[in-house]
């Protein structure tokens, strides 16, 4: 019950913030298909079927640090690719870049950074401790109760040799690693070389990242078709001996895009491509709408041009409604089959013993 009434504390606080949305560009991510999920190696052989259009390179980007008036690739150039897979509450990144100046040998936050910033239901608004609406907390009550909560923030260490692969910027520390995160990255310099550097991850958004820890959270429910708010920066030093960086390279147009997810950016999660889909394919879910009386619904899930169907409930009987309701006379566990056909053909799908009722 707790939990409940922190999640919807924050909504009010969200609300009564009333933080105005940012500008419309957009993006999209990529859909694996399920039997092409990338293996999380730091090589980018599972990324080749991504179309180049998904990709997000550094002519999206500008210094709002104001140090670089354009981006020169001769001293620091990256590319982005966002991946999901229907069904998988995971977004898969491939980050590829070169820089003339790798620094990270020292054990805190000086270390050039890939920046994350991912709102799961675009629900925008602050998220960091500084940030909170109401003043009278201190920020230690601030981060507690609201630092990453409803957006999340990974600074993700680029190498990082010694120490986690990333900070979850917040008390959600559980965050970064399995089963909510993973991530291999391929380099061959040294600090203070330059050179190129593959880094392969996936993280899980959440609506509602608790610092009491999975139990009283949310995971974002990713699904086809749905914008979710994204955005990234580039933190690049350049002298290990220098209190400050050479240069934030960001994607939003909002320097505090890092504590407010209002000024993230839409991404779509995309269908797949049509070279990776079937022409026709059957496929149907059910729920069980009163066990008492057996009854049933079934829905038809079909991909391609689909005119007729044909069920198969297991106990006899037969329908030709694409999404009908059937009530069994026993109870049992079924077979159950759904026959679709349309112009490119044929196709049938059958769940053994799924649908089962007392």
């Amino acid at each position: 019950m707790r939990c409940l009434f922190n999640g919807l504390l924050l909504s009010f606080l969200l609300t009564a913030a009333g933080v105005a949305a940012q500008e419309t560009r957009s993006y999209q991510v990529f859909q694996f298909p399920a039997d092409r999920i990338p293996g999380i190696d730091g090589k980018t052989d599972d990324w080749k079927i991504v179309p180049d259009s998904y990709t997000v390179g550094m002519d999206q980007l500008w210094d709002d640090s104001k140090k670089h008036p354009v981006a020169d690739p001769a001293n620091l150039n990256v590319k982005v690719k966002v991946g999901w897979v229907k069904g998988m509450n995971r977004l898969y990144f491939l980050y590829e870049a070169y820089d003339n100046y790798w620094d990270f040998s020292l054990p805190d936050l000086h270390n050039d950074i890939f920046e994350v910033v991912v709102d799961g239901d675009r629900s925008g608004g602050p998220f960091i401790d500084r940030f909170h609406p109401n003043k009278e907390l201190s920020l230690m009550e601030a981060y507690f109760s609201f630092h990453g909560v409803h957006a999340q923030n990974y600074h993700i260490f680029t190498p990082a040799e010694g120490k986690d692969w990333a900070m979850l910027w917040g008390p959600q520390s559980w965050l970064k690693d399995l089963p909510y995160a993973n991530s291999a990255s391929n380099y061959k310099f040294k600090p203070g070389e330059g050179g190129k550097y593959t880094l392969e991850f996936w993280i899980t958004p959440f609506d509602y990242a608790s610092a009491r820890g999975p139990a009283c959270s949310t995971e974002s429910l990713l699904t086809e078709g749905k914008d979710i708010g994204l955005s990234w920066a580039v933190i690049d030093y350049d002298d290990v001996n220098a209190k400050a960086h050479k240069g934030f390279w960001n994607l939003s147009k909002e320097h505090t895009m890092y504590g407010n997810a209002s000024y993230l950016l839409p991404f779509r999660l995309m269908p797949l491509e049509p070279q990776f889909k079937k022409q026709l394919e059957a496929n149907w879910s059910f729920k069980v709408l009163d066990m008492d009386r057996r009854m049933v619904a079934f829905k038809d899930e079909s991909t391609g041009k689909v005119n007729s169907w044909k069920w198969d409930f297991g106990d006899g009987t037969t329908s030709e409604e694409q999404h009908p309701v059937h009530s069994y006379q026993l109870p049992d566990h079924y077979v159950v089959t759904l026959w679709v056909s349309g112009p490119d053909g044929k196709a049938k799908r059958t769940k053994v013993w799924d649908v089962a009722v007392k």
